[in-house]
């Protein structure tokens, strides 16, 4: 009992460090790297005087404070003890007002107008989607340690100002609904093409809560245009689930899916939302741009007949709404269809997009189809090395294989 009493103490001095450091990075937050690392030495008293030194104690260490911390997120995903947490930061509670659902309370409840859009919905996500600090980061493709520090000054402004967590009111949603449907819209993409690659390729649970939740919203506002938007755009992607892994576990792009797969009821109602947002003859926003792109790909039977021509167009109007380079992306991918290869290249050149996987992965297939075949390795090689996702990763692996020479 002393010899292992003595290595632990050993290990302890030696091992501290490291096991802090290694969880930190795994989870953005060096305060919970260290409790999970005192777990796990605490656990390491009881079990190694019973069941023996492990060969390795640091990874026994790290792998254990690891389990811990899963065990933790998991917890999170629950939210009882975040709904309490939240709640108890206001002195005065205000009434449960427009909101039942305690989910969704505490989101609109993180999404206040005095901090900013991308603190809003960074802070939002950790603390209701129960998404890790790396998960976060890939979301907005920006480095771990600089979400980290945005988290970390979001959480310090609202000590420093005393921001309330007030539950809001019917007359607060409108103020903080554009930063809920963000948070929402990033939660459903972390489910449909998760970007921890010790997951499933899909996470089912997060896109049907983040489906519930917009149902929700649609009910609470039934005028705001793009949250009938965002559940048009989610109901449609979704209802191409079935169709979007493989049986060898590798992700299947759009035109080569099995469309007798996908789900026509939700397709239906996705499309009946559509056309009620174009009956309003409302400007729309950009989810509804996104969902009524999503609505063109999925009316065709066959992706021969898709109307790419339409799909531009859509492109077109959502560039004015959104100019960002992740849509100028895709909007590449569907000129590809109509002026073929050679002119979708040319307009991804310049976009700032090196750390973004698919922007890689779009050149390779573009250089593919133009038969640079030693180009399009290079750009798979650095698609592969960018991706997170299992599922992807072995799809990009498999074409790559497929090239030519």
């Amino acid at each position: 009992m002393t010899d292992v009493t003595e290595t632990i103490a050993r290990v302890h001095r030696e091992e501290w460090a490291r096991v802090v450091a290694t969880m930190a990075r795994r989870l953005g937050d060096l305060d919970i790297a260290e409790e999970m690392a005192a777990e796990a030495f605490a656990t390491a008293v009881e079990r190694w005087p019973v069941d023996g030194m492990p060969p390795n104690p640091g990874a026994w260490l790290t792998t254990t404070a690891h389990r811990r911390a899963i065990d933790r997120l998991r917890r999170e995903v629950k939210r009882d003890e975040k709904h309490r947490e939240a709640l108890m930061l206001t002195d005065t509670p205000e009434p449960l007002g427009a909101i039942d659902d305690d989910r969704l309370r505490l989101v609109f409840t993180c999404c206040h107008p005095a901090l900013s859009m991308e603190a809003r919905i960074a802070l939002t996500l950790r603390l209701v989607g129960g998404l890790t600090v790396p998960e976060i980061a890939r979301g907005f493709l920006v480095e771990e340690s600089a979400m980290a520090r945005r988290i970390t000054r979001a959480k310090a402004k609202i000590a420093a100002a005393k921001i309330p967590y007030g539950v809001p009111l019917r007359d607060d949603l409108p103020a903080r609904v554009t930063g809920v449907l963000a948070v929402l819209y990033l939660i459903f993409n972390e489910g449909y093409l998760t970007s921890d690659p010790d997951r499933p390729p899909l996470r089912s649970e997060l896109t049907d809560e983040a489906i519930r939740l917009t149902r929700l919203i649609r009910e609470l506002l039934p005028a705001d245009g793009e949250a009938a938007g965002l559940l048009a755009l989610m109901l449609l992607t979704q209802a191409r689930r079935a169709a979007r892994v493989s049986f060898r576990g590798e992700l299947v792009a759009l035109g080569e899916q099995d469309r007798g797969a996908w789900d026509r009821a939700l397709i239906a109602e996705g499309h009946a939302l559509v056309r009620a947002r174009l009956a309003s003859g409302e400007a729309p926003g950009r989810y509804q741009v996104l969902a009524a792109i999503n609505a063109v790909h999925t009316d065709a039977l066959d992706v021969r007949d898709t109307d790419w021509s339409q799909i531009v167009a859509l492109y077109e109007q959502l560039t004015r709404l959104d100019p960002s380079p992740i849509v100028r992306l895709n909007r590449a991918i569907a000129v590809a269809e109509i002026d073929g290869p050679q002119v979708a290249l040319a307009q991804l050149d310049g976009l700032p997009l090196d750390a973004y996987h698919a922007y890689h992965a779009t050149r390779a297939d573009l250089l593919r189809r133009l038969g640079r075949s030693a180009e399009a390795r290079e750009a798979y090689d650095r698609a592969i090395a960018l991706s997170t996702n299992a599922g992807e990763t072995a799809y990009l692996t498999r074409r790559r294989a497929q090239l030519a020479g």
